[in-house]
């Protein structure tokens, strides 16, 4: 049953965790979605979630959930905040969308201590400094 269905790849779409202005006292930090790729994307869905351990306890943040009609191709769109408290922890973000009506899906996980300056480039599209995953 599971070899029937079709393997659709995700290719050309990452998420990507910008610093987006940052200040002697706080920085401020967003998740985008971008589309590297050459045909726009439907019904995109994505959920994020944080997890992982803190000060020894097991750690769970709220499970968030958004929605965007279409993301052109070419472009981005801002997916939330984030702060910087949860970079200990893995930060999943779940991606589904439509492709001429192909479904399509990918996890993606920022592990802990992996959103730092040493990892950082310049994102393209988005044109700004920040760490992504493809």
């Amino acid at each position: 049953m599971i070899k029937d269905l079709p393997q659709n790849i995700v290719k050309d779409v990452a998420i990507a965790v910008a610093l987006e202005k940052e200040s002697a006292e706080s920085k401020l930090w967003y998740v985008y979605l971008i589309n590297l790729k050459n045909v726009p994307i439907e019904n995109v869905l994505i959920t994020s979630k944080g997890y992982g351990e803190k000060d020894g306890a097991l750690v769970k943040t709220s499970t968030l959930r958004h929605m965007f009609p279409v993301v052109e191709k070419g472009s981005f769109k801002l997916i939330e905040p984030i702060d910087e408290q949860t970079f200990g922890l893995n930060n999943e973000y779940w991606l589904s969308f439509y492709i001429d009506g192909h479904i399509y899906d990918k996890k993606f996980i920022f592990l802990p201590e992996s959103i730092v300056e040493v990892n950082f480039i310049k994102l393209p599209i988005v044109n700004k400094v920040g760490v992504m995953i493809k």
